[in-house]
Order: structure tokens, then sequence, then C-alpha cells
């Protein structure tokens, strides 16, 4: 991967649905060029998806927290957290916790009972979110940067 590719992936994170001729207008290359670039990196496997970046404020979810999460039963508490919609992320860890979840709720209310329907699988400590500085950085390094 050169510096050509990290580019297009910095404009990809930015703006997945940047126009071909756009991304090749600001890489200074061919749009033939630089749309076989971009399948190259589909086909290696380093562009897995393309997203829509949703907002959970405008879908109701007003309350964002971490659960560090303590079971014995790691493979039941995996199937419940597939069926839970309130579980967006779900990270196996080392240490005291088995897992860190990332949970959105309408209001802590809705969190507390969400924590009560994983108590009986297990122990949790909860951290909610007060603000975010940032989400979702970009793996690689801004184009602009240079």
């Amino acid at each position: 991967m050169d510096q050509i590719d990290l580019k297009i992936l910095s404009l990809m994170h930015e703006n997945a649905r940047i126009p071909m001729s756009e991304m090749s207008r600001t890489i200074a290359m061919s749009q033939p060029a630089v749309t076989e670039r971009l399948r190259k990196l589909e086909e290696q496997g380093i562009i897995t998806a393309y997203r829509a970046q949703l907002s959970p404020q405008k879908l109701g979810k007003h309350t964002t927290a971490f659960v560090l999460f303590r079971t014995s039963n790691c493979k039941d508490f995996v199937a419940f957290s597939e069926a839970c919609p309130e579980i967006v992320d779900l990270y196996r860890i080392s240490g005291e916790y088995n897992f860190l979840m990332k949970v959105l709720t309408e209001t802590t209310e809705s969190l507390g009972s969400f924590l009560d329907k994983c108590s009986p699988l297990g122990f949790s400590t909860t951290l909610i979110v007060l603000s975010t500085a940032f989400e979702d950085k970009s793996l690689v390094p801004s184009h602009e940067a240079e």
C-alpha cells in the first residue's frame, strides 16, 4: 500500500459517497486508475464495507454507555447480546471482565432496564458517556496533513 492508496482510504473514510471524478481530481489521477486501485483495496479486504453513519440522537438514542461484563457462560452471553438491540458493539476482553459492550438507549431509565435484563447472566460495571470528543477516527492519516 502506497501514499495514493492511503489518500484513497482517507477520502473514502471522510465520505464513502465521494464521486470518482472528485476523488481522481483530488488525488491527481485518472478515474480508471483510481477505480482500479479502489477495486484492489476491496479485493485485498482492506475496504470491507460501505455504510451510512446514523445519528443515535435522531433515532431517539440519547444515552450511550460502556458496560464491562463478567460472566461464567460466554456462549449464552454472546447469544443474548446478538439478540439485544441496545448492544451495538461487543468486545471479548482480557482481565477481570470477559466483555466490553457499547450500549445505546433512549434514557438512563431504559439503560437501567437493560442492565436488569443482563443481571441474570453475570456482573457488570457501567460507564455512562457524558460527551464524545471524537468517534470512528480514521485508521489512515488525513490526506490534508501532507
